[in-house]
């Protein structure tokens, strides 16, 4: 049984959580905190398996609470966050980093088209996040994006090895992992990063900011026909399938909105397989930690294309279903500790 502890301060959105949750066999409402203080005492009394976090709530908001139990007695939480509110959004992805494992939209009436989406989306996510072994999380004094270590530094970007682009696909954990990976990449890096994040609609904007506060890099959601350039993130936007397409020798995005593929639109599985059509052998391709399996036939492709494929190990990654479903059909050059990917990248391209 998955016992769980809601924190939230409206008695609307507990009362549907509550009515989503316990209308499933194997899971159990535990209690229900109204503000974030009320959640750490109840954490720490109820031992729950996870617990859903509002963030906008009195007396102690989301974050602050996310990073006490966190730092003391660490639990699976998910951030239930409105998409429509930029203050809240950046709270949002500051759980993240203080050790919230999530974020999904918050629920919406029964009565509304994506209600049923969304429904699905928190049962699925509760499942898997009530099973990972989460550790006590130190939140760090906020710093600015780090520069890169003196062995990295160029005068000039360079590429040596004649690798035009990095791909990346990632799902559950993937923002914190993100956040890590790109955090460590210095300013000269020498080639384009595209990204497909599985992620509720409305948050991938307030992605892209929380990892530019992070990163040298320049961050920036893709758009239609941009070319894409070295030291430059491209982030999937909302609701489009991101593809990298070579004209005329010059690499530019491309935004399809065809149906959705193994579940998502953005698919991974569809930007990873138009990066081997593209670039062939010029390419880097990496799965980090997921739920599911997209991203496994894409990585395959580029693999069989020539492009050098790595994912990100399991004792690092929150969820290891895209990483070792790629290892399971033989998509994989190298497996990488996430806090050794940086330096094996540079070393890659440099």
């Amino acid at each position: 049984m998955i016992r769980i502890l809601i924190a939230e301060d409206s008695d609307v959105v507990a009362l549907l959580l509550t009515a989503m949750f316990e209308g499933e066999a194997d899971m159990q409402v535990i209690g229900r905190a109204g503000n974030g203080q009320e959640a750490v005492r109840m954490a720490y009394a109820l031992k729950p398996d996870l617990i859903t976090m509002d963030i906008r709530m009195p007396v102690m908001d989301g974050f602050e609470a996310t990073r006490q139990i966190m730092s003391t007695e660490p639990v699976p939480i998910i951030v239930i966050s409105s998409n429509v509110d930029n203050e809240e959004l950046k709270i949002s992805f500051r759980a993240i980093e203080a050790g919230a494992l999530s974020i999904i939209e918050k629920p919406v009436g029964l009565e509304h088209p994506d209600f049923a989406a969304i429904r699905g989306q928190m049962i699925e996510t509760a499942r898997i996040m009530s099973e990972v072994k989460v550790i006590r999380h130190r939140y760090p004094a906020r710093k600015p994006a780090i520069e890169a270590p003196e062995t990295f530094v160029a005068p000039a970007r360079k590429n040596v090895q004649g690798f035009d682009l990095v791909a990346i696909g990632c799902s559950t954990g993937g923002p914190q992992a993100l956040y890590d990976l790109l955090g460590s990449l210095p300013v000269s890096f020498p080639a384009p990063i595209v990204i497909a994040q599985h992620m509720s609609k409305g948050f991938v904007g307030g992605l892209a900011l929380w990892l530019q506060s992070r990163t040298p890099l320049r961050v920036r959601l893709a758009e239609d026909n941009l070319p894409f350039e070295a030291g430059t993130v491209y982030i999937a936007p909302d609701d489009f399938h991101l593809l990298v397409e070579n004209s005329g020798g010059l690499l530019i995005a491309r935004l399809d909105d065809a149906p959705v593929l193994n579940g998502f639109r953005p698919s991974v599985t569809r930007l990873l397989s138009s990066v081997a059509l593209s670039c062939g052998s010029g390419a880097i391709g990496l799965l980090l930690t997921g739920m599911g399996s997209d991203g496994a036939d894409g990585l395959l492709a580029m693999r069989r294309a020539g492009a050098h494929t790595l994912v990100q190990d399991e004792e690092s990654a929150v969820v290891y279903g895209m990483p070792g479903a790629a290892i399971a059909v033989d998509a994989v050059d190298r497996i990488v500790r996430l806090d050794k990917m940086p330096v094996y990248l540079m070393n890659m391209l440099c």
